[in-house]
């Protein structure tokens, strides 16, 4: 994976902020789960955004599970059993719809801060929007090929569901794009 989300978690990790997601990125990654009492798995997602302290790259969706999750459906009066289903979807789309919000039923930090329980600043707004004239950070394509075969060869376990996310993901984030994810909801 490469892009902007990326960097931003390159620096909170404290390696360096290239934006490409390689082994040194992984490796930071897995320490800061288990220092964190997080699950070790090396995906950032939104339970490690969310301690992270970076809303701004929260974004929940299907088939998502966890502590955010939960916490969207507390929000939305559902039952709440973590994990992103169909109710959850359609529940986020109605939220959407009735705040004037792309209806993807994408949940990222627009829609979270109206929904109750999630205290999403305006900053954190703003933060998560790029502008017209924003760009992606520039990627080496050697470099991110690089980092690509020095991940596969550590053996760092995926799934090949994840693998295929993965690679949809670092295809798409390369667009030009207003949104840090608004590239990457059309693939989930």
């Amino acid at each position: 994976m490469a892009g902007e989300p990326v960097r931003i978690l390159q620096e909170k990790l404290g390696v360096t902020a290239d934006g490409i997601f390689g082994q040194a990125t992984y490796g930071a990654l897995i320490q800061y789960q288990k220092d964190n009492g997080l699950s070790p798995d090396g995906i950032a997602g939104p339970d490690t955004f969310t301690a992270m302290e970076l809303p701004e790259l929260v974004l929940l969706h299907k088939p998502l599970k966890g502590q955010q999750v939960k916490k969207l459906q507390e929000g939305l009066g559902l039952a709440a059993d973590g994990v992103f289903g169909p109710a959850t979807e359609a529940a986020v789309k109605k939220v959407q719809e009735a705040n004037g919000l792309d209806v993807d039923g994408i949940a990222g930090p627009q829609t979270l801060q109206h929904i109750p329980g999630f205290r999403i600043e305006m900053e954190i707004i703003h933060r998560s929007l790029l502008s017209d004239d924003s760009a992606a950070p520039e990627i080496d394509a050697a470099a991110a090929e690089t980092a690509k075969a020095e991940f596969q060869a550590s053996g760092a376990a995926i799934t090949v569901e994840e693998q295929s996310t993965i690679s949809k993901v670092a295809n798409a984030v390369t667009a030009p794009y207003k949104s840090i994810w608004s590239t990457i909801k059309s693939i989930f």
